[in-house]
């Protein structure tokens, strides 16, 4: 007669095909933006990507406010120092619940690159892009 264990071994998975503890899939390239796709995922920091090739990244822990005005966009302030994202499409929907502005707020953002203007010209109407990074 099959124990408890052994009908639950033929139902699971077996343990070789779960993920690993530091195992973690790419983020998703949105192009303007990056999103992690498990839905326990958070980023430890959000890297700004400028188009010149530069990078700064902030710890996630030091962020303590975040706004979002559709005319202004988005303010980030990391202690005392503040960053300013503009562009368009800043919280529309880049997918199904994938929002930039709701990604950050829930550390679901690795990076946000900032585009060229080839890149935002042949961005389409709705997608999201990043005119610009103002950094400390």
């Amino acid at each position: 007669m099959p124990t408890d264990t052994d009908l639950l071994d033929r139902h699971l998975p077996s343990r070789s095909a779960l993920p690993t503890r530091g195992e973690t899939e790419e983020p998703s390239d949105l192009g303007a933006f990056g999103w992690l796709r498990g839905v326990h995922d958070r980023s430890a920091m959000l890297e700004f990507r400028k188009k010149d090739g530069s990078i700064t990244a902030f710890a996630y822990a030091w962020l303590e406010r975040a706004e979002f005005d559709p005319s202004e966009g988005i303010a980030l302030r990391f202690g005392p120092q503040k960053v300013r994202i503009t562009g368009r499409n800043l919280n529309a929907e880049a997918r199904p619940n994938v929002r930039l502005f709701a990604g950050i707020v829930r550390h679901r953002v690795p990076w946000i690159q900032e585009a060229d203007q080839a890149a935002a010209m042949e961005a389409g109407r709705g997608a999201t892009v990043i005119e610009a990074i103002e950094l400390p």
